[in-house]
């Protein structure tokens, strides 16, 4: 090794480091940082922030200076320096980083042209029992949009699959129509869409917004439910969904409950909700299980026996998206290890997967999720949008309100006087995001251990 090639160099420390600190650890604070000089027996390492370079000198440098003292005593200290990001190119991938980048699963990515993701198809939707009714509804509509069931009005339990289904009609509908448009938004999204009007002021930014809702031939709106209490929006809402309806535009809603049970929202919001078809997704059953749990796996290329995939309907809850986040992870670790896994192997990610059943302290989740990302309980509290703290944030949220079911408001009252409309869109982004990501889905099931 040339010790004073900062690239190899910087690889060999990693080794190390990879071995002494956890890969939460490891993917927060060493991805982002190089050495950027190696002089005189002084390495330099270029971090991307001050907050970096404090928290370096805090809690790795000891650790640093032993890795490179063991390599060569020319190494005299470690000093570190903020950079920009072209000379702070990583300079290696961890040894998690090759084996995700050689598993053979397909990236998907968002349409940004009307916010679909294209891996939510009718292909991929198990339909059983307890969403039968949905599906048929959602057929019918894509027959004769804009008449048919206008609205389409999809609800029931959070994680039932909404999303999937209410995105594979507006997929579905790009294919069977080409040349008409389509548009997925969720309902938080619409609203800063609309504050954001309203407060620029000027008349052709509120004309701008309305224009833009107002061209699609099939509008999708998600979590409509959390237009509770917001009697401007709701009045927009009103409007679009007269003037897309009187033009046989299709529109389709979806809630956590019906719109009849739907709090605080205005009775002439509430009857055009409910004047189409409303219809509920209901828990699934045993056999509904099993199919997800079958499906999921043989989409990746794992191929799980009769009876792992029966011991892991019948210790799972309803949910089909902690269920796919669950399958996620068992068919991480089967093609990191090349083999199907056992019903022993399955046992032990279910233990550290489920849900803890008991009351917890807010101060308690926030010192193991601190301790897990390496961060400061502290900051968890401050007005900070650094990313390191930020993603953190997020998982403490989430984890309060969907293990410990505390309300979205508590949460912001614990967590630095925070606003509630943050915490439901911090707990919605990670229910989101752990279906499709396995690494974070496997963080949040080593949390809910430590939890425990």
């Amino acid at each position: 090794m040339d010790m004073q090639d900062p690239k190899e160099l910087w690889e060999q420390m990693l080794t190390q480091v990879e071995l002494s600190v956890s890969p939460a650890n490891f993917n927060t604070w060493f991805k982002e940082s190089s050495i950027v000089k190696v002089d005189d027996g002084i390495i330099t390492i270029g971090v991307p922030s001050q907050f970096f370079k404090d928290w370096f000198l805090k809690k790795f440098h000891q650790l640093l200076l032993k890795i490179v003292r063991d390599i060569s005593y020319e190494f005299r200290n470690i000093e570190y320096q903020i950079v920009k990001d072209e000379r702070r190119k990583p300079a290696r991938e961890s040894a998690r980083d090759k084996v995700l980048v050689e598993l053979p699963l397909e990236d998907f990515y968002v349409n940004k042209s009307d916010n679909l993701n294209p891996r939510y198809t009718f292909d991929t939707f198990v339909v059983g029992s307890f969403n039968q009714l949905a599906f048929a509804a959602a057929q019918a509509a894509l027959k004769r949009p804009g008449i048919t069931y206008n609205p389409l009005f999809i609800y029931g339990d959070t994680g039932r699959g909404k999303t999937h289904l209410i995105q594979a009609i507006g997929n579905q509908f790009k294919k069977s129509y080409p040349n008409r448009k389509v548009f997925y938004v969720t309902s938080e999204k619409f609203g800063v869409d609309y504050t954001d009007a309203v407060q620029a002021g000027a008349a052709a930014h509120f004309k701008n917004f309305k224009e833009k809702y107002r061209q699609y031939d099939l509008l999708i709106m998600d979590d409509v439910q959390f237009f509770s209490k917001k009697d401007k929006m709701q009045e927009e809402l009103f409007h679009l969904f007269n003037a897309l309806y009187d033009t046989n535009k299709q529109i389709i809603f979806s809630s956590d409950r019906a719109p009849s049970a739907i709090p605080d929202i205005a009775g002439r919001l509430a009857g055009r909700l409910g004047s189409g078809m409303a219809v509920d997704i209901s828990e699934p059953d045993m056999e509904s299980r099993s199919e997800i749990i079958k499906r999921k796996a043989a989409l990746s290329g794992v191929l799980l026996s009769p009876e792992v995939v029966e011991f892991i309907a019948t210790n799972t809850n309803n949910s089909i998206r902690e269920l796919e986040g669950l399958v996620n992870n068992i068919v991480c670790s089967a093609q990191v290890k090349g083999s199907a896994p056992d019903i022993a192997e399955v046992r032990q990610s279910l233990r550290s997967f489920v849900r803890p059943q008991k009351t917890v302290s807010v101060k308690h989740v926030v010192e193991k999720v601190s301790e897990f990302y390496g961060i400061e309980q502290e900051s968890i509290y401050e007005k900070t949008r650094r990313r390191e703290v930020v993603r953190p944030r997020q998982v403490i949220m989430y984890l309060l309100r969907e293990d410990f079911n505390i309300s979205y408001p508590t949460i912001g009252t614990k967590l630095g006087g925070r606003d509630h409309t943050t915490v439901i869109h911090s707990c919605e982004k990670i229910k989101r995001e752990v279906v499709e990501d396995s690494e974070l889905a496997k963080e949040i099931q080593d949390i809910r251990t430590m939890i425990s």
